[in-house]
């Protein structure tokens, strides 16, 4: 194992070890607290930019699934066709695996998809340093070779570009059967097997492009990296779509920002984010408090949202949005993910009441 130094825009350096692909990279550094899920996280397109640390301390004890495909093209096991995450930083790698349904170590399908993994960091400290400074930029340097030093910028780059599909997609076609448009700004996909499960169809198409000539009962806004204010034509398409106030629409994370966009609010960037699987919400109006699965570094202000717009959710730990409601129209919104894989469960009946509108 080569040994490698993670440098932190403040000036932070924190030593370790290479067990994945052998190359520098940057980009921000942000961490999560879930104690599974490396191979959903790390598939996840969300984390696309993002050094990803992790606070369990071991990881890669249950190795990698295959990377299988089902019938429709969604692949079996993991949440897109590849990693998306720029890294994955560790406190201690296990190199021995066990599990049913591993094939691979964690290194191994590290190094086939060229992704740096970097383990023997006091994921604890460096953890600390991002709650208090919040989430910053980092760079993953190789010591033998402190001239190749990476750059990156996060802030800006319209990453849901990068990630959405390219074209048109259909899934469980058939004339009888209800359709929902999805805009894809970096879909899971357990998102799209939930709809499936409900025997909808599912149109998905491109973040910007303009769904409104298509016949559909519902529309879906997806999850997605980066920063939503770099969406505008995906939130104009929103609003065209919003023009049909009898119309289904329902958003998950960074389409629950979107929505909230399309709705007249604003946007603001958490200071170091929700990533973990332990995220505590309350319905607004009842005593029901959910634990759920997050990822994501931005939020919507309550403060701005319009008069026919409500809080459905709010987050027990820091007060911020998580969701939001129409008072009058079938529109609705969750930041936090109900179909969550790995992760609980407890909210895909959103998935339900979505559905049932259409």
């Amino acid at each position: 194992m080569r040994n490698v130094t993670l440098i932190l825009d403040d000036g932070s350096r924190f030593h370790g070890k290479s067990f994945g692909y052998e190359k520098p990279v940057a980009g921000e550094v942000v961490f999560n607290t879930a104690m599974t899920g490396y191979p959903e996280s790390l598939t996840d397109p969300s984390y696309a930019g993002q050094l990803m640390t992790l606070t369990y301390p071991l990881v890669g004890n249950y190795g990698v699934p295959p990377f299988t495909f089902e019938d429709n093209g969604l692949p079996t096991f993991m949440e897109s066709e590849k990693i998306h995450a720029e890294a994955i930083i560790v406190s201690d790698y296990s190199e021995k695996y066990c599990h049913w349904n591993a094939v691979e170590s964690l290194s191994e399908w590290l190094k086939r998809e060229q992704v740096p993994g970097i383990t023997g960091i006091d994921t604890r400290e460096l953890t600390k340093v991002l709650r208090e400074h919040g989430v910053m930029m980092g760079k993953i340097v190789f010591d033998d070779e402190p001239e190749n030093i990476p750059e990156a910028a996060y802030d800006g780059v319209n990453y849901v570009d990068r990630v959405s599909c390219k074209e048109v997609m259909r899934y469980n076609e058939g004339e009888d059967k209800k359709k929902v448009v999805l805009v894809d700004c970096g879909v899971k996909s357990n998102i799209i097997r939930c709809l499936l499960k409900r025997d909808v169809e599912v149109i998905r198409v491109p973040w910007n492009y303009d769904f409104n000539s298509l016949e559909f009962d519902g529309l879906f806004i997806s999850n997605g990296p980066g920063d939503p204010d770099t969406c505008d034509a995906a939130v104009q398409n929103i609003r065209k779509a919003m023009q049909n106030e009898k119309l289904p629409i329902f958003g998950i994370c960074m389409g629950n920002q979107l929505l909230s966009k399309a709705g007249g609010a604003t946007i603001y960037k958490l200071k170091y984010g929700h990533r973990s699987h332990n995220q505590p919400v309350r319905m607004i109006g009842t005593e029901r408090c959910f634990i759920t699965s997050q990822n994501h570094g931005y939020a919507v202000d309550n403060n701005t949202l319009g008069t026919d717009w409500e809080p459905l959710f709010i987050n027990m730990n820091d007060g911020s949005n998580e969701g939001i409601r129409h008072k009058k129209n079938p529109w609705f919104s969750a930041q936090f993910h109900p179909e969550a894989a790995s992760g609980p469960t407890d909210t895909e009946f959103l998935f339900d009441e979505f559905v049932k509108l259409l």
